[in-house]
């Protein structure tokens, strides 16, 4: 998602345990500084490597169970699920594309896919890595609203005004991700005879638009998303009283799960983000050192906010009673339905208010 020095002068394929990276003020040609790595560049990828195949694994496999029970459940009464349905389909399609990058990082960073792989496959990417953080925005609010304004009951207009805000995350999530993706193509590397994926921006404007770009994607991925998130749940957490009883105290705990799990996944990414930035604008002193730190965070940090997609389906359904009971009904009692058991399941639901109050260890 991001365009960090090293991607910008081709650092990736530099020759040994070296990598030469140093802007002029203007950024209209390239110093060559050597810069010696303090790491191995190969065992940092073959790192990154086995991370991203377990986060492969675990999320494939947890997301598509949360897509699968969420599509056959009968869900007459409660619409909430229609954003977790959606957030586990885009978390799944993240977590689907990450053997293209995982081949890409066991080959040394070389490309072998071609120019139109390199567009559609971080389309495909960023496009669900958004809508999965528009959707969890949709979610803390959604949540507060049926509390305190809407309710308990279904109704046809929530029905429709959800679906609407559904069309319009994956909408603005595309918008999002088009401008970085315009630019991608699959080049031939200027230092070994290997071939890149990565932006590549009229040199005339190749600071401005890396900048643009890059805090586009903190802005639209955590600097605005967070505080909604951050004041809905805080507020939805207001609701219930300090006098409640223990299941309560419980939900009230798993509230602020929502917003912590949240900054320990993305806060690393986007301040490494940030300051990735601020070298680019000259704001920070470019040396060997920072360059090392940079190249090493960005890395590290972004597999961390990948790792969300692994933790959505756990804090946000497994962990819900509502859930495990659909669950249950999937595998278990799938053809029980002339015996009591699957009536007694669904007796067992809590209302939609109490749905989203997270009452029952967790709204869905």
């Amino acid at each position: 998602m991001s365009v960090n020095m090293n991607d910008f002068n081709d650092i990736l394929d530099v020759l040994g345990d070296l990598n030469f990276s140093t802007l002029d003020d203007n950024v209209s040609h390239i110093v060559g500084e050597v810069c010696h790595n303090v790491f191995s560049q190969r065992a940092l990828l073959y790192a990154l490597s086995i991370l991203y195949i377990f986060l492969f694994i675990i999320g494939l496999a947890a997301n598509a169970l949360v897509v699968w029970v969420n599509v056959r459940s009968e869900r007459n009464r409660y619409e909430t699920h229609l954003y977790i349905l959606n957030l586990a389909i885009a978390d799944l399609c993240v977590v689907a594309t990450l053997p293209v990058s995982i081949s890409s990082l066991l080959q040394l960073g070389h490309w072998p896919f071609g120019d139109a792989m390199c567009k559609i496959t971080h389309l495909i990417f960023s496009v669900n890595l958004f809508s999965s953080i528009f959707f969890l925005t949709c979610m803390s609010v959604d949540r507060y609203l049926c509390v305190t304004i809407f309710g308990d009951g279904p109704s046809q207009k929530k029905r429709r005004t959800r679906q609407l805000i559904c069309v319009g995350v994956w909408l603005l999530a595309l918008f999002a991700a088009l401008p970085e993706t315009y630019f991608l193509q699959a080049v031939k590397s200027s230092h070994l005879d290997s071939t890149v994926c990565k932006p590549v921006y009229p040199m005339d404007s190749i600071k401005e638009l890396t900048v643009g770009i890059q805090m586009s994607f903190f802005m639209l991925g955590f600097a605005i998303p967070f505080p909604i998130i951050a004041v809905f749940y805080i507020l939805l957490a207001g609701t219930i009283q300090p006098a409640a009883d223990q299941e309560r105290r419980i939900s009230r705990r798993l509230i602020f799960t929502y917003i912590v799990v949240f900054i320990v996944c993305w806060l690393p990414y986007h301040g490494a983000l940030l300051l990735d930035t601020l070298a680019l604008l000259n704001i920070l002193p470019f040396n060997c050192t920072l360059e090392n730190v940079l190249h090493v965070s960005v890395h590290l940090t972004q597999w961390l906010s990948l790792v969300h997609c692994c933790v959505n389906p756990i804090i946000y359904n497994f962990i819900n009673k509502n859930y495990r009971y659909d669950l249950m009904k999937a595998f278990i009692f799938k053809y029980s339905t002339k015996t009591g058991l699957a009536r007694l399941i669904d007796a067992s639901h809590v209302s939609e208010t109490e749905y989203s109050a997270v009452e029952s260890q967790g709204p869905l």
